[in-house]
């Protein structure tokens, strides 16, 4: 009796933990005063001397106030000067803010695409990168915005050749000089991410950079599917 009661409360617990995986964490747009899932958002903080400053990581200590991530959202939120009125206070914002954030947002993408190269998950060069997705271990492609048609189209030609080319997504949102800064080498036309923690963070990135450009709010299943281990609780706090 002992024995099968310890198993059902193991599988309780296995439950449980599977449940709260599930949960989203939200917080409120300042903004538009809407519940977001935080993949959705931008956390913004408090510097000591009373400016608002991007808080990309969403680590900084204090109290912050979350906008939605694309950069208009930022550029309304500075007009109609959200920061000062959800923080209840008078702030220092600067007019450049929604460029600031852009800037953060792709030094952390470069960061991560450098350690996912060390991690041994990202490829670059046409050869290695039709390689990798020979092997179907690909979770990204990233091309540089200054690729040569012909290029891209001999690595879309190979994607399709797998037939997994509505399954991998493809990005191109730095030029060949960029990635190549980000890599540590000359510059770089093709990469692709390969499986593996270091790879998933890079696209995670990757995505929050896009959906920033694109001007527009994304939806739930989007943000789902960017991060589906997800151990967050379904609040409403800094």
């Amino acid at each position: 009796m002992n024995k099968q009661n310890g198993l059902l409360n193991k599988k309780r617990m296995e439950i449980e933990q599977g449940m709260a995986k599930q949960k989203i964490q939200l917080r409120e747009c300042a903004l538009q005063k809407q519940a977001k899932p935080v993949e959705q958002l931008l956390r913004f903080a408090l510097s000591p001397d009373a400016e608002i400053v991007p808080d990309i990581d969403a680590k900084a200590p204090g109290r912050g106030v979350w906008i939605s991530d694309n950069e208009q959202a930022v550029l309304d939120a500075v007009k109609k000067n959200a920061f000062a009125k959800s923080l209840k206070q008078k702030v220092k914002v600067p007019s450049e803010l929604a460029q600031i954030t852009r800037t953060r947002l792709e030094q952390r993408l470069k960061g991560s695409l450098g350690l996912a190269r060390k991690a041994g998950q990202l490829q670059t060069g046409a050869t290695r990168v039709k390689s990798a997705i020979s092997s179907g271990n690909v979770l990204a492609l990233i091309t540089a915005t200054d690729a040569a048609v012909d290029g891209r189209r001999k690595i879309l030609a190979a994607l399709k050749a797998t037939g997994s080319g509505d399954e991998v997504p493809q990005f191109d949102i730095l030029t060949s000089l960029q990635l190549g800064l980000a890599l540590g080498q000359e510059n770089v036309i093709h990469a692709a991410l390969t499986r593996g923690a270091a790879a998933k963070s890079a696209l995670s990135r990757v995505k929050k950079l896009v959906r920033y450009d694109l001007n527009e709010d994304l939806g739930l299943k989007e943000d789902l599917d960017l991060n589906k281990d997800l151990d967050l609780k379904e609040d409403l706090i800094d």
